[in-house]
């Protein structure tokens, strides 16, 4: 990466080329640079560019390739001459890559020794896994009840919780599923095992809590078939949830269906309040790293950082988990030639066409991915945004792949593959075990989970400005000349386990979260 000038002060025009092959840079100035800029390298602007958008390094002839990151993102529609703004009408997206011919495991990660003596505070559960937070999580299994639960939740937190004061949380884990549904068409296993990894994740202390209607097609021995829940040997308990039905003859009117919840809950909450923390290795850390209302600056600054705390982790025996299908598509040969061995490429391959398929179903291509707001902060299309989204990945080696809603089973740098909605990866990465979550964000998102602690990262200095109690790290530092990549990637790998330990991130002191949004490709009926 070439910023124009490091030596001189931000307030100076700035450019931000990611490659010495690369014929386009980003403005790096807040608020962009104005027709007749010239920068200390003399080019001069023919035109005002924006932040974050590209200018012309070169003249570009029509149908020449446009290179950002030493990839082709794109050929020009007509000549475009030096200094000029390369905006999204003049770029002509090229094919995605075929999943044929692929380098497979040719990449080796670089040597590194070890990262020994880290911990944290965490929760050690019966099955062997860590949480960063102990919450009593109550699953439901279908939307029905949700307006029930809710009201439960409700007063269980005003009522309940104040009395086991080692207990962080309740949360309801409401969503619209459960009913209406194929519920044995091809891939409806999907949504169904998202559910029940959900309610196993290790925030949630092995106390299963589920409420059903009665009635619905995802019955309770349905999202748990017996043996489902792990228990620790000589525990006298089942295995099975703790489950109270609201279409039981027990109950009478509403107030009885509430007063059962809550005494279900006083015994999960009883359970879950004898747990204190304890010093943990940083390799039970499972954190999953995800970005959302990205801009150009996010390939630049907060994912390169995430990278570089992503290959800490691997180092210290953790587990990363990055995700995203149609947002490393693009980069399929990146990621096939970092594999482990040929069996994580192929199962790489598989996923990408798995995914190549369901949107062609639905009509659409890889290029539905990007937003208004991607585009308004620079990226012209998905080939760009995805060469900045891989780079959370660090350079480690792959060691293992995930189909959606499946948990996780090894250690290391795990491809989740998911869809690349905020909402539905989060969603996916809690079932597959995460206990901790880096987001990061150019344009600006509020994202944060109940289940688990959100670490906001911000691509830029105006957005950590302007969104100060929002964002957890400024990795605009990077882009002004303040800060490497290697310092930010530090400081959010200390960060990660104070936050694993307990201290407070801005997502949780607002209480800010999403909802849990579970991907279901069958038919709704």
């Amino acid at each position: 990466m070439t910023i124009s000038s490091t030596s001189l002060p931000v307030s100076s025009p700035l450019y931000i080329r990611m490659h010495g092959n690369d014929n386009v840079a980003i403005v790096a100035n807040d608020g962009g640079l104005p027709a007749a800029t010239v920068f200390p390298c003399g080019l001069k602007l023919l035109e005002h560019v924006p932040q974050g958008h590209k200018l012309a390094l070169q003249d570009i002839g029509e149908g020449a390739a446009i290179t950002r990151y030493n990839v082709t993102i794109g050929y020009a529609v007509r000549s475009i001459p030096q200094g000029s703004w390369v905006e999204e009408s003049l770029i002509r997206m090229p094919a995605a890559r075929e999943l044929v011919d692929l380098p497979i495991a040719t990449v080796s990660a670089p040597k590194t020794e070890p990262l020994e003596g880290y911990t944290f505070m965490g929760y050690k559960n019966a099955d062997g896994s860590v949480g960063t937070r102990n919450i009593l999580a109550i699953t439901t299994t279908v939307q029905c009840v949700s307006g029930v639960v809710e009201h439960a939740v409700k007063r269980i937190k005003e009522e309940l919780l104040p009395k086991y004061p080692h207990v962080d949380d309740v949360v309801g884990l409401e969503h619209t599923y459960g009913c209406g549904v194929a519920i044995d068409a091809p891939n409806a296993n999907i949504p169904i095992r998202t559910l029940r990894n959900i309610s196993l994740n290790p925030n949630f202390g092995g106390q299963a809590m589920v409420v059903s209607l009665g009635c619905e097609k995802l019955q309770p021995t349905r999202l748990f078939p017996k043996g489902s829940i792990p228990i620790k040997k000589g525990d006298e308990g089942s295995g099975e949830p703790a489950l109270v039905c609201l279409q039981d003859q027990v109950h009478v009117g509403f107030n009885s269906m509430i007063a059962s919840i809550m005494n279900t809950a006083e015994k999960q909450l009883a359970e879950l309040d004898k747990r204190r923390r304890e010093p943990c290795p940083a390799s039970e850390l499972v954190v999953g790293v995800q970005c959302g209302g990205s801009d150009a600056f996010s390939g630049v600054t907060a994912n390169p950082a995430v990278g570089y705390a992503t290959d800490l982790l691997v180092r210290a025996g953790a587990t990363v988990m990055f995700s995203e299908v149609t947002e490393v598509r693009d980069g399929i040969d990146q990621l096939t030639s970092r594999a482990a061995n040929p069996e994580v490429a192929a199962a790489m391959i598989r996923e990408m066409a798995w995914y190549d398929e369901y949107l062609k179903r639905g009509g659409v291509d890889r290029s539905a991915n990007t937003t208004p707001g991607n585009k308004k902060g620079g990226l012209s299309n998905i080939v760009e945004k995805a060469m900045g989204s891989i780079v959370k990945s660090g350079s480690s080696t792959i060691s293992g792949v995930l189909s959606p809603g499946d948990k996780l089973t090894k250690k290391g740098l795990i491809y989740a593959a998911t869809p690349a909605s905020d909402f539905v990866c989060g969603t996916l990465q809690l079932a597959a075990g995460m206990n901790l979550h880096v987001f990061t964000t150019g344009r600006g998102t509020p994202y944060g989970l109940a289940a688990v602690p959100v670490i906001k990262v911000a691509t830029r200095n105006d957005l950590a400005r302007r969104w100060n109690d929002l964002m957890d790290i400024n990795a605009g530092k990077i882009a002004s000349g303040e800060a490497t990549i290697a310092d930010v990637g530090w400081e959010l790998f200390q960060m990660l386990l104070d936050v694993a330990s307990g201290k407070e991130t801005w997502a949780e002191h607002w209480k800010l979260h999403n909802a849990l949004v579970l991907f279901n490709p069958a038919p709704i009926t």
